[in-house]
């Protein structure tokens, strides 16, 4: 009797949750979560852009919006990174006070309306500007590896080399041997690459090859299944940095790939690209700026680069990162590049090839490093960029491959042609990205309506990334405008305030402007109707990209 009573409460619970009922719970536990997540967006995401995107895709594909914002969302470098970061970054400052260097110095050196935007960097970095180097404009891949293998060659003490992509073919094949050699003879050699963005060069025989010869390997921000729950996997490592013997230095977008190699199945030509070399008898210049900011990021890698860093820290006498410094003779040690003008041809690969006339060294230029990463930076080099275009004058021109402001940057590049400032923007009229290019071409429309120039490079993937603000200010390196390169990835940029080296800056892009196809509004308008609607499509989601 009894068990007949206990079944039939069974059935009656059985029957009492009927499939509408579970599809009621679930659209109450989905409205929950979707609630929690939109609370959770606007509370963290400090942009309003990347706000609204992420609530496009929560709400719009919201299982696949769930896991992509818990695995994407939001810019968590790692805790224990961020902590070793941080305590490389205390070993850098207890070691400039002990030595009393001075990293932040410079601002007035500068004309007074810089001297506010120098700052920015200031404040954020701990690195102000430095004088007093001589630099020169390196416009094509065989000159940049012919200049980089030579001081590899004459190196005496160390060099430090930080490269997002390194692809081992071509004339990477021959640094990687001129490595091998200055490791054998004595030169402590580091290179940190990045984890993604060099992969095949970690699966590679020249890992193993530069390994076996001496040379310090250093894997950056590497990914897992399982770190990627404690931290973002699509964080990257942008920079390109090289300090040899903490007199030579070079920035750019240039990373370790040989151009005729990389790439080639994309369509989209040679990537082309540039190099400033620096060189500086001062004890403190941006080359040694570069060496921190190296230093500091192999620190942070694992508890044993931490561990070295500070007994390197601690054996510190005069220079920076070296132990056994030897006196300086720049004239000796150092191999000035010529100074004559001549012309180098890129290769012929896109629908044009362009000839850029080789640039003579400048001397005394003034300058400063700017670094930035995700959650200790700020967004130094994006407030560095709005704030040097609401100030121009004359003439903005941008040179990026990867174009794809927020409102914000947009508004001020608008606002800046419709009070008459010379506003050009030069970018590959191919990208090896489909969405991205799309979503750069929602912007065009508007940039178009104000004034601005919009000039389509056809020879090849243009990946220069420099912007000439006036006659006397560039920022060149390895930043994008778009916001994985402001808020995301690890980038650095180099500050120019010496009008004759921001004059070869603007010479360089008035070549590019020579192989370009210029946007007329008249054709602009003329597009299909789809295809205006598909681009501002992807002009919401593009925040994200």
């Amino acid at each position: 009797m009894e068990a007949g009573i206990d079944n039939s409460i069974v059935e009656q619970t059985a029957t009492t949750w009927s499939w509408g009922d579970f599809a009621g719970l679930g659209l109450v536990l989905h409205i929950v979560l979707m609630i929690v997540m939109t609370l959770r967006v606007v509370s963290v995401q400090r942009n309003i852009g990347v706000s609204i995107a992420w609530v496009a895709v929560l709400y719009t594909v919201p299982v696949f919006g769930f896991i992509a914002y818990i695995l994407l969302g939001e810019p968590m470098i790692g805790r224990r990174y961020r902590e070793r970061l941080d305590q490389a970054g205390v070993l850098m400052n207890d070691m400039a006070q002990r030595e009393h260097l001075v990293f932040d110095q410079g601002k007035d050196l500068l004309p007074t309306n810089y001297r506010g935007v120098s700052q920015i960097g200031t404040r954020w970095t701990g690195l102000g500007v430095f004088p007093n180097h001589k630099m020169q404009l390196l416009t094509d891949p065989n000159t940049i590896f012919q200049s980089l293998i030579e001081d590899i060659n004459a190196a005496q003490s160390i060099i430090l080399m930080e490269f997002y992509i390194v692809y081992p073919k071509g004339q990477v094949i021959e640094v990687i041997e001129a490595l091998s050699a200055a490791a054998q003879r004595g030169v402590e050699c580091h290179i940190l690459a990045d984890s993604v963005g060099s992969f095949s060069f970690f699966n590679s025989d020249a890992h193993q090859t530069l390994e076996k010869a001496g040379v310090f390997v250093h894997q950056s921000l590497p990914v897992g299944l399982f770190k990627t729950l404690f931290k973002r996997s699509d964080l990257r490592n942008h920079r390109k940095l090289v300090a040899i013997d903490e007199y030579i230095g070079y920035i750019g977008s240039f990373n370790l790939v040989d151009p005729r190699f990389f790439k080639q199945n994309k369509n989209v030509g040679q990537w082309i690209d540039v190099a400033i070399r620096t060189t500086s008898q001062h004890s403190i210049s941006i080359t040694t700026a570069m060496a921190i900011v190296v230093a500091t990021d192999i620190g942070a890698e694992n508890n044993d680069n931490l561990h070295a860093l500070n007994k390197r820290v601690n054996g510190y006498t005069r220079k920076l990162y070296v132990m056994n410094p030897t006196i300086n003779d720049l004239n000796s040690r150092v191999k000035v590049l010529g100074n004559s003008i001549d012309y180098h041809k890129q290769p012929d690969i896109g629908s044009t090839s362009i000839v850029i006339p080789k640039m003579p060294i400048v001397e005394d230029v003034i300058a400063q490093l700017i670094p930035s990463a995700p959650q200790v930076t700020e967004h130094v080099i994006y407030n560095t960029l709005v704030t040097v275009i609401h100030r121009a004058n004359k003439r903005i021109r941008i040179t990026t491959p990867y174009f794809v402001p927020d409102e914000a940057l947009s508004g001020a590049l608008t606002t800046a042609a419709k009070r008459g400032v010379d506003v050009t923007l030069i970018v590959p009229e191919k990208v090896d990205s489909f969405l991205v290019q799309h979503a750069s071409q929602a912007y065009y429309q508007e940039l178009l309506e104000a004034g601005v120039t919009i000039a389509l490079f056809k020879g090849g993937l243009l990946h220069t990334k420099t912007v000439v603000i006036d006659d006397d200010y560039c920022l060149f390196g390895t930043v994008n405008i778009d916001m994985r390169s402001f808020y995301l990835n690890m980038e650095v940029s180099l500050a120019i305030y010496t009008p004759e080296m921001v004059a070869q800056v603007a010479d360089c892009q008035a070549a590019y402007l020579e192989s370009c196809r210029f946007l007329s509004l008249e054709d602009w308008q003329q597009r299909r109707g789809s295809e205006r609607l598909f681009d501002n499509v992807v002009r919401l989601f593009s925040p994200l990209l």
